[in-house]
């Protein structure tokens, strides 16, 4: 009954706080329906010139293809490789394209790398389509078919909002009550501290189911993207990094002092769990010893698991390794929030 009383006693304090309810509800809404339009690596709207020496039938269509192009916008034709240059230097060009004599130069603007790359990539495929359509050459996909970078980024912004809402809401839980003394009256009862560590970490749990289901729901409605994998794994994921982000938290507040030091010091954690989890760029592409580091970072799990059962449509025989990492992971962190929780009576 006393586990019982104090979990109705979180719920009552989360009810009561004018803030926390809206933010519950807002927050995995915003995260859903902005950040895949503007987390994404497809490269658009980058501008071309071009410098056409040939003036044949053939460099003319080629132009004619790159300003139909939806991911180019055609900067116009200049006289000199040296004038399209000056567009360059100028920041309104971002790529030069060269014809002469039968023959292609690619000059891109490579301060921005990934646009420069990527759109120098783009328009090499256009130059070499008429070659390549005269070879025996086909591309079978197997996997995201359309090449949508949503289908791929959705399910890692899953990862997002439960790092964010069931690590940063306990951790200022136990650190504001602390700031209030009411954390003196617990500790003077005969409450034991598996029943105090548990009674934080369960209403989360709850969160934590509800905010993905409401993700779920948005992927499907705003998007179309359902996953092609079991919806049940999907939930078992979820909880699993609830409890490690849950009791993560609740170790940081129990070793904080006051409200603003458990913040830096979770901001810090988080940022390099999720720059170092495949988020972004893929863990194969860090650094040796970055990579490393991913063996221990339980949203590196996460997020493999999850795209594979929205993607490749995996189940539990596919995602078993990073089940077991993660659980054992989540695990060591909740025995760890017990026991660096210190009780005085």
């Amino acid at each position: 009954m006393t586990l019982k009383h104090l979990i109705r006693k979180e719920f009552l304090q989360i009810r009561r706080n004018s803030f926390l309810p809206k933010l519950i509800i807002m927050f995995p809404i915003v995260v859903m329906c902005l950040m895949p339009w503007v987390m994404q690596m497809d490269v658009k709207n980058v501008v071309v010139d071009v410098v056409d020496i040939d003036h044949t039938v053939e460099s003319q269509r080629l132009v004619q293809q790159v300003a139909a192009s939806n991911y180019f916008i055609f900067g116009g034709q200049k006289d000199t490789y040296a004038e399209a240059m000056k567009d360059i230097e100028k920041g309104s060009a971002d790529i030069i394209l060269e014809i002469r004599d039968g023959q292609y130069l690619i000059a891109a603007n490579a301060v921005n790398g990934t646009k420069g790359s990527m759109g120098s990539v783009y328009l090499s495929q256009i130059v070499s389509a008429p070659f390549s359509a005269s070879s025996a050459i086909s591309v079978l996909t197997l996997y995201n078919k359309q090449q949508d970078y949503k289908l791929f980024m959705i399910p890692a912004l899953f990862a997002i909002v439960m790092m964010l809402m069931t690590g940063f809401l306990p951790t200022l839980n136990i650190v504001g009550e602390k700031e209030a003394g009411t954390i003196e009256q617990i500790n003077v009862t005969p409450v034991s501290k598996w029943s105090f560590i548990l009674a934080k970490l369960i209403p989360y749990w709850v969160i934590a189911l509800f905010v993905i289901t409401v993700c779920l729901l948005l992927a499907w409605i705003v998007y179309g993207i359902t996953p092609a994998g079991p919806l049940w794994l999907i939930y078992v994921l979820a909880m699993l990094l609830a409890l490690f982000f849950s009791s993560f938290g609740l170790i940081v507040s129990n070793y904080s002092d006051t409200m603003q030091q458990a913040m830096f010091v979770m901001w810090f954690f988080v940022v390099c769990i999720m720059l170092l989890s495949g988020l972004f760029t893929p863990t194969r592409s860090m650094p040796q010893w970055a990579y490393m580091t991913t063996y221990i970072n339980p949203m590196r799990y996460f997020i493999d698991a999850i795209r594979t059962i929205f993607i490749r449509g995996g189940g539990l025989h596919e995602t078993f390794h990073q089940v077991l990492s993660l659980m054992g992971i989540s695990t060591l962190m909740g025995c760890w929030a017990v026991q660096s929780y210190k009780k005085n009576n």
